[in-house]
């Protein structure tokens, strides 16, 4: 997700982190098994020092700026403003041409499986899910910090923070 403000989510109480109610919502999703923040799993296998996100100052700019973006936009459940990178992992479509060695409910006796058609790929609409999914998280964190009950209000406490935090 691009353009994400800063300060979205909390660090406060496990049920509140953005990174994990993220992971929630993509887990939940059919056929996910697994899920990344960031460059976690690269990450894992690294000492701390090569997963750090560098913070440098650009003069020009006259804004902080980081060196990369390891953390996925996201630290201590909270979005740091970069782009927010989250990865689901899914597991293989269950339709195989070969039956599967099971058993007859019945008999109880060793039988196969019936062969029955299903998805040949999931990947495409897993896709177009997760955006979504990710998104309408997102969306909730942004109410939940900037809140209004208009649009007019939502966008006033959202121009204002941006305003408060511009030097940073």
């Amino acid at each position: 997700a691009h353009d994400v403000p800063p300060g979205l989510g909390s660090h406060i109480a496990w049920d509140t982190r953005l990174d994990g109610r993220l992971a929630q919502a993509i887990v939940s999703m059919q056929a996910v098994k697994g899920v990344e923040v960031g460059f976690a799993a690269e990450g894992a296998a690294s000492p701390g020092s090569k997963v750090q996100d560098t913070i440098h100052y650009d003069r020009a700019a006259r804004r902080f700026t980081r060196g990369s973006n390891r953390a996925g936009g996201l630290e201590g459940g909270i979005t740091n403003g970069q782009d927010v990178v989250v990865r689901g992992f899914l597991k293989p479509i269950s339709t195989l041409r070969r039956p599967l060695e099971s058993v007859d409910l019945e008999t109880r006796e060793p039988a196969l499986a019936a062969y029955e058609r299903s998805d040949v790929a999931v990947v495409p609409a897993a896709g177009v899910i997760g955006e979504a999914m990710v998104a309408i998280v997102l969306a909730q964190a942004f109410l939940e910090k900037f809140g209004g009950d208009s649009l007019a209000e939502t966008r006033r406490n959202y121009d204002g923070y941006v305003a408060q935090v511009k030097n940073f």
